[in-house]
């Protein structure tokens, strides 16, 4: 009957053998949408300011003055005078709007917009979005955003209990954004695309380039520099380079990148690219605890002694100090890499110590990338 232990063993070689099988694995290709972005294909981001109404008693305390003056604000446009001293704003919460607007977004287009507090509202749950404008970076507005709010989650609470799922203070209106505005771009006016890879490698740029002028049988590609290449749209394409990048996108590419082992200490997570290797290099691992345990005697004197209670201090330190052994590694490759770590019994933490190590003794041919 096998125990916890060795099922952990065995499940941690399972999990060994399936990266291996990915990474080590033979490389297909990748469309080109899936690699880069096309010029003068992105989104615009536009933000407001507004209130949502109708909380139940969940808005804004009275100690938000911005809140209280946005109301009295509202309701002097509308032609209603208030006393901005007897506002309370607790079914009422000030909020910031935000959009992503396509460049291809045209004037009656709906959006999706987020909603999130700004005071210190407990939930935005049941409330309604007021007239809000949304602007651009350049200050003019380009949607008008309105209606209630979708909340994914709930929030309530007693005198001695609390009961919260997911964060209420942030809601979603689909579709409620409508644009006003569009952004003045025609796509298909352009003499040239710009293709924006994701990846700054100058290989995957060459790869790219030959792949397009392949493709459409002339030198219309260039490599501008490790990110970028730069189209020339072909004379039968003018004025309708939708179907040129249509027949363009879908071509595919083998992109290539610069070994890179990725370390996340907060979770003890180690991810290592296929391109990892290392020189000939000794490593040993070992760990030093140190364990003090203080147990205090209590010495007390007999019923009719002359003495008084005292208590003696009594500290025990034990001193425990793992016996790894030196192992030699000479890997080509990732393989050879994870044997010999495995083989010393490093544990995710133990491989965080162990690449740096490498990295600063320069046996590790790879860039070190610490999240």
């Amino acid at each position: 009957m096998c125990g916890p232990s060795s099922l952990r063993a065995g499940l941690v070689r399972f999990v060994i053998i399936v990266v291996l099988a990915v990474l080590c694995g033979p490389a297909y290709g990748a469309r080109l949408k899936d690699i880069a972005t096309f010029g003068g294909v992105r989104s615009n981001d536009l933000v407001g300011y507004g209130l949502v109404v109708g909380l139940p008693g969940t808005g804004d305390k009275s100690g938000s003055r911005f809140t209280v003056q946005s109301m009295a604000n509202m309701l002097e446009g509308m032609g209603v005078k208030v006393d901005r001293s007897a506002l309370k704003p607790k079914n009422v919460a000030a909020v910031m709007v935000t959009v992503k607007m396509p460049a291809s977004s045209r004037p009656g287009s709906r959006l999706d917009a987020t909603v999130s507090s700004v005071g210190d509202a407990a939930s935005l749950l049941g409330g309604v979005l007021l007239l809000t404008p949304l602007k651009g970076v350049d200050g003019n507005v380009y949607a008008l955003c309105q209606g209630p709010l979708a909340v994914g989650g709930f929030s309530a609470s007693g005198e001695a209990a609390s009961a919260t799922k997911n964060i209420t203070t942030v809601g979603r209106i689909p579709g409620g954004a409508v644009v006003e505005r569009s952004v003045p771009f025609s796509f298909n006016e352009q003499a040239e695309v710009a293709i924006q890879l994701g990846v700054e490698d100058f290989s995957t740029a060459k790869q790219v380039t030959d792949t397009l002028n392949r493709a459409m049988g002339g030198q219309y590609a260039a490599a501008q520099d490790a990110s970028t290449v730069r189209l020339q749209v072909p004379p039968k394409y003018q004025g309708n380079i939708v179907a040129l990048m249509a027949s363009l996108e879908n071509l595919e590419v083998r992109p290539d990148t610069r070994a890179k082992v990725v370390v996340d200490e907060k979770t003890g997570t180690v991810v290592l690219g296929s391109n990892v290797t290392l020189s000939k290099v000794a490593v040993s691992h070992g760990n030093l605890n140190v364990i003090v345990s203080e147990q205090p005697q209590v010495s007390q004197p007999g019923a009719f002694a002359q003495g008084r209670t005292v208590v003696t201090p009594s500290t025990q330190v034990g001193v425990r100090e793992e016996q790894r052994r030196l192992i030699l590694m000479d890997g080509a490759s990732i393989q050879e890499l994870v044997d010999g770590l495995n083989a010393i019994g490093a544990t995710p933490r133990d491989l965080i110590s162990i690449l740096r190590t490498m990295k600063s003794a320069g046996s590790l041919h790879a860039d070190l990338e610490v999240l």
